[in-house]
């Protein structure tokens, strides 16, 4: 008898460790929704009351890579990735100290779109045990499907999420028969059962994006939560779509942590307005538009706020020129189009070491064999790149 209830003492179930099956559980889903990605759970623990300060500035690291934007591609999104040497063909993370800014517009156009949230959170983990930094920005996108505007989503963004919909479901079902642990909240929780005008067979994906992007849902306060909006590396200045000096003065670890905060659901159902319209930052085009009508003066304006900045690196523009620079290097635009939901671009990444050396790494053979003498007729002054007359174009480029 006492055997048996030793025995009992040692087994892990629902009664002796809750917070374990949960885990586990959770770890299943996880497992199901990525086809075979493993991220592991960290036992539930009390969240603080005040959420912790959301960092805007970090010190300039030896190397620094930027990546622009992903749009539901996975394969490109791999490839980006794989272009300058930070993981390797099992997706493991192989880029050292290296630290890495992906600026945003990773939902939408593409069927992807939970897989490279996976993927991202998996190499931040693996980055930060090697001295290396993942980190990742909000753009457009993101803020528009936490808002419920779905007018750029797939019919297979939609089964994504549909198909994470009916797991994560089945693990909550499972934690409900578990004594030891609350009730999970119901998924779908006030989310509308039929949309009028709306073809019945995507009401469940519907549903589904609704209920893990809404604030404070699932996909939302796990992976979405830990973007910042605005960002800045050593000398470098990262927004999705571009930074006036309204902007800076407002605050920039204010706007991050107001934007997290709306995501978790602590602050209404809107974002916050300087997240929307022409010149919000996450929609301004006046330094990645026409290169013949950005407006440099503007820019410099906004550079001069920041201590130490000296370029804006933002995506949210497509370039059909590949990755390229305007106002003697002051911005540089690196959304190429890479996602098949766009324009199917061919992916690059930009390099900076230590503030000093940048170029741009491609994988567009029409670029990869250009010679020394062709690189120096761009070259200026402190500088790899910048637009020849005719236009913006890529100079430096390595395969």
């Amino acid at each position: 008898m006492k055997n048996q209830e030793n025995k009992n003492k040692n087994s892990i179930t629902c009664e002796n460790l809750p917070s374990f099956l949960s885990s586990f559980v959770d770890t299943f889903v996880d497992f199901t929704v990525t086809d075979g990605l493993f991220l592991p759970n960290t036992l539930p623990q009390n969240a603080p009351e005040t959420p912790p300060p959301m960092a805007a500035h970090y010190p300039s690291p030896d190397r620094l890579i930027a990546i622009g934007d992903l749009h539901g591609d996975l394969e490109k999104s791999r490839q980006a990735f794989r272009l300058a040497g930070l993981i390797d063909g099992s997706d493991r993370w192989t880029g050292g100290s290296t630290t890495v800014v992906q600026v945003g517009d990773v939902l939408d156009r593409g069927g992807e779109e939970i897989k490279i949230l996976y993927l991202l959170e998996k190499l931040r983990r693996e980055a930060e045990k090697n001295g290396g930094k993942v980190l990742t920005l909000h753009g457009n996108h993101e803020i528009m499907n936490v808002e419920f505007d779905f007018r750029i989503v797939t019919e297979k963004g939609l089964k994504e999420f549909e198909n994470w919909g009916f797991w994560y479901g089945a693990g909550n079902k499972m934690k409900s028969l578990c004594v030891g642990l609350d009730k999970p909240r119901d998924l779908f929780d006030g989310v509308p059962l039929f949309f009028k005008g709306v073809d019945a067979k995507y009401w469940n994906g519907i549903r589904s994006r609704i209920a893990a992007l809404r604030p404070s849902g699932p996909i939302a306060e796990r992976f979405l939560s830990k973007n910042v909006t605005i960002l800045v590396v050593g000398e470098s200045v990262f927004v999705h779509g571009g930074l006036l000096k309204e902007h800076v003065e407002y605050g920039l670890e204010r706007i991050n942590e107001e934007v997290r905060d709306w995501i978790n659901g602590l602050s209404g159902s809107q974002a916050p307005w300087y997240c929307k319209g022409r010149d919000g930052v996450l929609w301004l085009r006046k330094f990645s538009g026409d290169y013949k009508k950005c407006d440099c003066s503007l820019l410099e304006h906004a550079l001069a706020t920041i201590p130490g900045a000296k370029r804006m690196i933002m995506g949210h523009t497509i370039q059909d020129a590949g990755i390229n620079d305007i106002c003697d290097g002051r911005a540089i635009r690196i959304d190429v189009g890479m996602s098949k939901g766009c324009r199917d671009g061919l992916p690059e990444v930009l390099e900076i070491f230590g503030n000093k050396e940048l170029r741009v790494l491609t994988s567009n053979p029409l670029y990869q064999n250009k010679n020394k003498d062709y690189l120096d007729g761009y070259r200026k002054e402190g500088l790899v790149f910048r637009e020849p007359e005719q236009g913006p174009r890529q100079v430096e480029v390595k395969a």
